[in-house]
């Protein structure tokens, strides 16, 4: 089944941004990469270790280090049979909040792709002006600097995202359609969700919430039980209404952290690459069709010049269908990474996750039933991908 996730991004005058469909197919690795993040950012709460706050308390420490982003995007309107392809400039909204005090913010990249005069604005109205430090859409993340007073920054602390469990209460603070510093509250509904970055690929241990997100939201954070952040707000589930129905997903502290880092560091981040697109292999339908492995992805598509195209990867040639469901046969399966069974593309890409641009990898191949190994130094994702 193909889950829809809109992008919570408020688009004043045309609506929110198209929302990106995850299921089968997965575009290879988009996690955070391992490099340290900055040492300016804040990482740990003072006084709040042991003692959970109120939500009170809560609110009035962090809310004013969240921000309302204001700023003009260009827009691609299709071709209709009445009237040509055309761009129109909309004025979007989103969230962000302070990470250090040089004025950085952290935001969805989705927020400001493409935009042009950004301005951010603080709790009790007064607004500056801010330049792009970095983005990243491999994971929906970016970094802007504010050149407000000092008086106005007041930096939220990480958690660790590793830590939370199904259950925890969590908060969210943003501007869902608008209305700025709204709080509202819920759980930790699920752990180590991959969803889709805005550029296809695959964004792991992203968090589940009930916490009410909407369109708005995006780039503001996702706090716990003592007001440290664990997650920043991106996507919510589409169904049949484009707003929230309780389920909401939050790319994870931990790659928020180090992306972050990154993009302070030098503006770019580093992430290990594969160059396939892949899909995960059915049981069953492996049972009935002929030279399919009993477990493992199927390669989809290899991006040319890629690190998967150097190492002679396959695609698949033909699909036949089982069961009503069409199965890609002919080409490549990959079985195993680094000698560890992959069973799903959610596996390959968590491998994946761990691992670093300029690493060698052994892929265990299945290709109309031969077995092989062929060993893969991975890239760093191109900038168009």
């Amino acid at each position: 089944m193909k889950t829809t996730l809109a992008i919570v991004l408020a688009a004043v005058v045309a609506g929110g941004l198209a929302g990106a469909i995850i299921g089968f197919v997965l575009n290879d690795n988009g996690p955070a990469a391992s490099a340290a993040p900055s040492a300016s950012l804040a990482l740990a709460r003072s006084g709040s270790s042991s003692a959970a706050e109120t939500s009170e308390q809560i609110y009035k420490t962090d809310a004013p280090a969240v921000v309302v982003i204001a700023d003009t995007q260009t827009q691609e309107i299709p071709a209709t049979f009445f009237t040509p392809a055309s761009k129109q400039k909309v004025r979007a909204l989103g969230s962000g909040f302070v990470i250090d005090r040089r004025g950085d913010i952290l935001t969805n990249d989705h927020v400001v792709q493409g935009a042009t005069a950004i301005r951010v604005g603080f709790n009790g109205g007064a607004s500056y002006p801010a330049t792009v430090v970095g983005a990243d859409p491999s994971t929906d993340l970016a970094v802007v600097r504010v050149h407000a007073p000092a008086s106005v920054l007041h930096p939220l602390t990480f958690a660790d995202s590793n830590r939370i469990q199904v259950g925890d209460q969590v908060f969210a603070i943003g501007n869902p359609f608008g209305l700025d510093g709204t709080m509202t509250a819920g759980i930790v509904s699920s752990i180590g969700r991959d969803i889709l970055a805005p550029n296809g690929l695959s964004i792991p241990s992203a968090i589940q919430t009930d916490a009410p997100i909407n369109h708005g939201n995006s780039g503001g954070p996702l706090l716990d039980r003592f007001g440290r952040v664990v997650g920043v707000n991106s996507q919510i589930e589409g169904g049949t209404v484009d707003a929230n129905v309780g389920v909401g997903f939050a790319i994870s502290s931990d790659t928020a952290k180090s992306v972050a880092g990154q993009l302070i560091a030098s503006g770019h981040p580093e992430h290990a690459w594969l160059g396939v697109q892949a899909e995960t292999i059915d049981p069953s339908a492996a049972k009935v069709v002929r030279d399919l492995p009993s477990h493992g992805v199927v390669v989809a598509r290899v991006v040319k010049g890629s690190p998967a195209a150097k190492a002679g990867l396959k695609p698949a040639t033909s699909q036949v269908t089982v069961n009503g469901v069409g199965v890609l046969v002919g080409g490549d399966a990959i079985v195993a990474l680094n000698g560890k069974r992959v069973s799903s593309t959610t596996q390959l890409a968590d491998a994946l996750a761990q691992l670093e641009p300029g690493d060698k990898v052994t892929l265990e191949l299945v290709r109309q039933g031969s077995r092989r190994s062929v060993e893969i130094t991975l890239g760093n994702v191109p900038e168009q991908q």
